[in-house]
């Protein structure tokens, strides 16, 4: 893991909560990590699913994506369309960027005010571009949820009824998991069964000082 000792993150230097970066790739078990924080009596700020409610609400962030994808962006009942856009830039790295630019500000001041509603000393911020984003350089401290390739997959072949090749080349579009390993400063390990999952997140949330 990074030795952060030396640097002096936004965190550190402002009053508040300590934001708290959670990440993990597809199939990882991010979500019930997220899960096990909230029963612990902490706040998780869902910033993937926040995006989804994000894109069907903000109409000057519909025209946007409209402009740069097509009106397909959108369904007849002006529904963000998720398959369309995703086979638009799942092979195209520069649209994805342009929509991520488009999207990611939105979703950062929908953040920032629910941080401003917060009272517990740790607040969690899910989001699954954590590290690509550069995000974690906003946080105090950074928590990855990992997995075994072959778990993560048989995993998301469950759960969506996806194919192992496809599921395959969404994780190779991802960050390796071992660049990922460098940057956390936490790491809880799914790869055996909810109990210890839930032992793994409990010591670490009370680990953070």
């Amino acid at each position: 893991m990074e030795d952060l000792n030396s640097e002096t993150t936004a965190q550190e230097s402002e009053p508040g909560p300590k934001i708290i970066g959670l990440t993990g790739g597809i199939g990882s078990g991010k979500t019930t990590v997220a899960k096990c924080i909230e029963n612990c009596g902490f706040p998780v700020y869902y910033s993937d699913e926040r995006a989804k409610t994000i894109v069907n609400d903000d109409e000057a962030l519909k025209s946007r994506i409209k402009d740069l994808l097509g009106s397909d962006s959108y369904d007849e009942n002006e529904l963000y369309n998720r398959k369309y856009v995703g086979q638009k830039v799942f092979n195209d790295e520069e649209l994805l960027l342009q929509l991520n630019s488009i999207i990611h500000p939105a979703v950062r001041v929908d953040f920032e005010k629910w941080v401003s509603q917060q009272t517990k000393y740790l607040i969690f911020k899910e989001t699954a571009l954590l590290f690509e984003l550069k995000l974690h350089k906003e946080c105090y401290k950074s928590l990855l949820v990992t997995a075994e390739d072959n778990i993560r997959i048989k995993r998301v072949m469950d759960r969506d009824a996806k194919t192992y090749r496809e599921v395959q080349s969404v994780i190779e579009k991802q960050m390796p998991e071992k660049d990922k390993i460098k940057l956390a400063d936490y790491i809880i390990y799914n790869n055996t069964n909810i109990d210890d999952l839930r032992e793994q997140t409990e010591r670490i949330i009370f680990e953070i000082e």
